[in-house]
């Protein structure tokens, strides 16, 4: 009796639920995966793979992508899907540009966010109030930010000492931070080439050496966003429209107020990426400069499985990987070919535990390619060089496509009074 009791008591374990990692786990891989990449830089000898000045570089490409993919979760937490991301970058950066160089840099990041602001409200408008197709709109979003932008240059920066129909004038730089002392010596560090410990320095030493202070700014946003939006009643609330708002209707929510919210806040944060890009990354505006970066940061928000921790590491992934190509290109990139074969013998007998053959088959077949290129060769073609990242990010996406799970009302059209 006593034993059935206690059998019923225990709630069984939901059927195909997944685990969370604890911290000692997730530290264990971190480490694992240091240690990986450095065997990766002895075997190779691309020791630019971890140095100090990749990881920088690195840093300074992950952060666009990553404030566009945080407004990415932003928007579609409440339900609304944010093809627009692209579009509010391209505002964001040319309003950035525009007043960054009258008025100063800071003043430029001040309206580098409001541009894209207008873009996430206009989004807003569309999906919200007048229920158009999310993706119509964001793509309609697109197309106009960059008619609006090109025919606002014109006037602007054509002319103007420095400028162009299609670039503006220089902008001030922002103040960068150095920590005198640890970063030379971590510099020092990373240059001996040691197993695992010149790694690590070259890993801290990249977070420590000539960081952006709007760098900070968007790393303190990370954090910021998960506090929000899952540690707060406001953030319960708008997260609950993107799960059921019909039932928020119900408990009193405003949903249409909480989705304004959220896509505006979405368009504000791909609008700082879009000035990061312009006054930090660039120190101009030109036509075109985003590169897709707003498509990606969403791929990235994806990958993160709607999440700001996965998020930042699937904007890190391609910051990483679109730094190695800009230091040492051909020899960093085909030192990456090292790394992916064995990642995929280690996915070849994690499938075997998991009896999953044919995908154990196929990964090992691959791994056998990989290791052929490798060493058949000693470097890799500069087409595959620059297609490197976007490659990653597609090869990222399809593997952890099985994991997902997207809020449920996510791109669901949604009338006012339907829960009443």
């Amino acid at each position: 009796m006593s034993t059935s009791k206690s059998t019923a008591a225990r709630p069984a374990p939901l059927k195909g639920g997944r685990r969370t990692l604890s911290l000692p786990v997730v530290l264990l891989i971190i480490a694992g995966a240091l240690a990986l990449v450095s065997l990766v830089r002895l075997i190779s000898g691309a020791n630019d793979i971890t140095s100090v000045g990749q990881v920088a570089g690195a840093l300074e490409l992950a952060v666009p992508i990553g404030l566009a993919g945080l407004g990415g979760l932003w928007a579609e937490r409440a339900g609304v899907v944010n093809i627009g991301l692209e579009g509010m970058m391209v505002l964001g950066t040319w309003f950035g540009a525009w007043a960054g160089f009258q008025w100063g840099p800071w003043m430029g990041v001040l309206f580098g966010i409001l541009g894209g602001c207008l873009g996430g409200l206009l989004h807003a408008v569309i999906t919200v109030t007048f229920g158009v197709n999310h993706i119509v709109s964001g793509v309609a979003i697109n197309i106009l930010a960059v008619g609006i932008t090109r025919y606002l240059s014109n006037f602007a920066f054509d002319g103007v000492q420095g400028g162009s129909s299609k670039q503006s004038p220089r902008v001030d730089p922002i103040d960068k931070i150095t920590i005198p002392g640890l970063s030379d010596w971590l510099q020092d560090l990373q240059q001996q080439h040691w197993f695992l410990i010149s790694d690590i320095a070259g890993i801290l030493g990249g977070l420590v050496t000539g960081l952006s202070l709007l760098t900070v700014v968007a790393l303190l946003l990370i954090p910021a966003t998960w506090w929000i939006l899952w540690r707060t009643p406001f953030g319960l609330r708008l997260r609950s429209c993107g799960e059921s708002p019909v039932a928020a209707e119900t408990l009193g929510v405003n949903v249409y107020k909480y989705k304004y919210i959220a896509v505006t806040v979405s368009g504000g944060l791909a609008g700082l990426g879009g000035a990061f890009l312009a006054i930090v990354a660039t120190g101009i505006y030109q036509e075109g400069q985003t590169g897709g970066r707003g498509y990606i940061g969403l791929a990235a928000m994806i990958f993160g499985n709607w999440m700001p921790g996965g998020m930042a590491l699937g904007a890190g992934l391609f910051g990483f990987t679109d730094s190695l190509k800009l230091r040492g290109g051909a020899e960093n990139v085909h030192a990456m070919l090292l790394l992916l074969a064995i990642l995929l013998v280690i996915a070849v007998f994690w499938q075997l535990y998991r009896k999953k053959y044919v995908a154990a088959v196929i990964s090992a077949a691959v791994s056998a390619l990989l290791f052929t290129w490798y060493f058949l060769t000693d470097q890799v073609p500069s087409q595959f060089v620059d297609a490197a990242p976007y490659v990653t990010t597609l090869l990222v996406l399809s593997l952890s496509a099985q994991r997902l799970r997207m809020p449920k009302a996510d791109g669901v059209p949604y009338r006012k009074g339907e829960g009443k």
